[in-house]
């Protein structure tokens, strides 16, 4: 009888346990949830696209490690629908209703800077994704940049376009600043005009465009009447297009034309494109030469190169693959190392560690750039169609700057790189 007592004793207390284990309330069976808003719709969602995919590849990679502090890892997330004023709410809802236990930012400047007031609000860490000067305002010590435009954000996209325009001879004598009227178009134009006074540029003109703007032929022309030496953009993919195919039509050849093109270094943007690429100075995230081929990159990209296809995506991924991936990366090695989702805890441990990740080894400063930057300002040429095979060789992709990545000199002027 009491063997018998005692072997029921020890399976009641099995079941019990092993209920409690599976119960609802029982945190270590739950997922860690990361939250997010991505424009998978609208203006942005050729990028928002690619850089879910890569978030994806991330989460799939952490949970067949078991996940973090051993629980699995999943990511929630809304379309943002490329639309700055649904980014509040859909913050709000991850945080007060879906009770995500982390959260990174939306693609872009634009969609990022509204969704700080909330996130600030209820004390989390973030990391942005390309956005650009966005805690130049808010001084929040739990953000962190997933950029590699450096300490300096806004300066650097003109920095090295006209330390490379300044080195040539003759050296160009006046410049045209052209960009939207949005948040990061305009952070970049203002850190232009400083640079350019800088390098003893006249400015003959600057003005900003509607981003609703749909024609840029007569933009185009406004400047060519100016007759500067450099046409300098802060662009967005639509407009970038757009203003490409106007200087083409219309012919315009300035001795240097580019700046911060955003969506020209989309592969799926430059094979539209195609020859009309050649001569602009734009910039790259990544290409596949030696220097930046960071432990797990290859594989990374290999891999979202195979589902790419059937997706309808960016066939390479090159620009935002290994942004995307290291965004959620950083976290994740940030949970691990604390052994906590603790959001002090977290940051004190981003502001005071390297974190390595598929983009190469990171630091941050106070405000949560990049200790350094990494920016590559480039050259396209040498395009003779909208084919994938144009865009996967570096050779077509000039490296002017920075120094340790260069891999060549600018065609100047801008008309002998069209030819």
């Amino acid at each position: 009888m009491v063997a018998r007592l005692r072997r029921r004793w020890v399976a009641a207390s099995v079941a019990f346990f092993a209920a409690a284990l599976l119960s609802p309330g029982t945190k270590a069976a739950d997922p860690i949830k990361l939250g997010f808003s991505m424009s998978l719709t609208g203006s942005l969602a050729n990028t928002g696209r690619v850089a879910l995919a890569a978030q994806k590849l991330w989460e799939s990679d952490i949970n067949a490690k078991g996940g973090l502090l051993g629980r699995p890892v999943k990511l929630v997330y809304y379309d943002d629908q490329s639309s700055p004023a649904n980014v509040p709410a859909i913050y709000t809802k991850l945080l007060d209703i879906d009770k995500v236990d982390l959260v990174v930012s939306p693609y872009s400047t634009v969609q990022t800077a509204p969704a700080m007031a909330t996130v600030m609000e209820h004390g989390m860490v973030i990391v942005g994704l390309s956005a650009i000067n966005i805690n130049s305002k808010f001084h929040y010590n739990k953000y962190f940049s997933m950029t590699n435009a450096g300490p300096h954000p806004a300066d650097v996209f003109s920095e090295g376009f006209l330390a490379v325009a300044m080195r040539q001879n003759p050296k160009p004598k006046t410049i045209a600043l052209l960009g939207a009227d949005i948040e990061f178009s305009q952070g970049v134009l203002a850190a232009a005009r400083k640079n350019a006074t800088a390098a003893g540029l006249k400015i003959v003109y600057d003005k900003a465009y509607p981003p609703s703007t749909a024609d840029y032929a007569p933009i185009i022309r406004a400047v060519q009447a100016t007759d500067p030496d450099i046409l300098y953009l802060a662009s967005y993919p639509q407009d970038s297009v757009g203003i490409l195919r106007a200087v083409s039509e219309i012919g315009y050849r300035p001795k240097m034309f580019g700046g911060a093109t955003v969506g020209l270094n989309n592969v799926s943007i430059k094979m539209q494109l195609g020859a009309l690429l050649n001569g602009v100075v734009g910039y790259e995230n990544w290409i596949p030469v030696p220097t930046l081929m960071f432990p797990g990159i290859e594989d990374v990209l290999k891999r979202y190169q195979a589902e790419a296809k059937s997706e309808g995506l960016d066939p390479l991924g090159y620009s935002m693959v290994p942004t995307a991936y290291a965004q959620v990366q950083l976290l994740g090695e940030a949970v691990k190392a604390t052994g906590s989702l603790d959001q002090d805890k977290i940051a004190a441990y981003l502001h005071g560690h390297t974190v390595k990740t598929v983009w190469g080894d990171m630091t941050f400063g106070p405000d949560g750039e990049w200790n350094e930057g990494r920016l590559l300002v480039v050259q396209y040429h040498g395009i003779t169609a909208k084919s994938l095979d144009q865009f996967t060789d570096p050779a077509r992709m000039t490296v002017l700057a920075p120094a340790q990545y260069k891999s060549g000199n600018l065609i100047y002027p801008f008309a002998a790189a069209v030819k």
